[in-house]
């Protein structure tokens, strides 16, 4: 449990700076995207995916503004690194996949790009911008590339100033649950 610990004190230590060029913190987006995925009774592990989608922003040491400036910080990829031996593959590869849904979504839905924020387009550029046709299809032979689709809906919609959630303390069980299916999955 040593890195629900870990993470609360992330949250707790840099989860009240703004959600990359948005309105909202860190930790408010967390919340809400985690929310919004339990709202559809999710798994438990999607649920710990939404939450935490965005970790990678937490643990890197790069300003938070570093999107505006022209660097993609790759939080998808240092997410998936700190999630992985912990949480599992159904937790981190989501959250490493996040992105590539991004810019499958803009492939593929003629009026998604227009619904993104002005942040989401900024960093889509830096992302590599919309898909094409190889990219998707290699996308798309990844187990959980519809997940990652559900999360990152989730993530563009997260975004709204006051929105009530619960609390990370109340996130907190579907995180402990995830880590005694993925312990119990190891001692097998």
């Amino acid at each position: 449990m040593k890195v629900i610990d870990e993470i609360i004190l992330l949250f707790e230590q840099r989860g009240d700076s703004l959600y990359g060029g948005e309105l909202i913190t860190q930790r408010d987006h967390a919340l809400q995207a985690a929310t919004l995925a339990e709202n559809e009774n999710v798994s438990p592990e999607l649920i710990a995916a939404a939450l935490l989608h965005d970790i990678g922003h937490l643990v890197h040491d790069l300003p938070h503004d570093s999107t505006q400036c022209g660097v993609d910080d790759q939080h998808e990829t240092l997410g998936e690194t700190y999630l992985e031996s912990a949480f599992g593959a159904n937790v981190a590869i989501p959250v490493r996949l996040h992105v590539p849904a991004k810019r499958y979504l803009c492939a593929v839905e003629e009026d998604y790009m227009g619904r993104l924020s002005q942040a989401s387009q900024v960093s889509l550029r830096l992302q590599g911008g919309p898909f094409a046709a190889n990219e998707m299809e290699e996308f798309k032979n990844s187990p959980h590339w519809q997940n990652a689709v559900r999360l990152r809906r989730w993530d563009d919609l997260a975004k709204v100033q006051g929105m009530l959630t619960p609390t990370l303390e109340h996130f907190k069980g579907y995180m402990i649950e995830v880590l005694k299916t993925e312990q119990s999955h190891e001692q097998k």
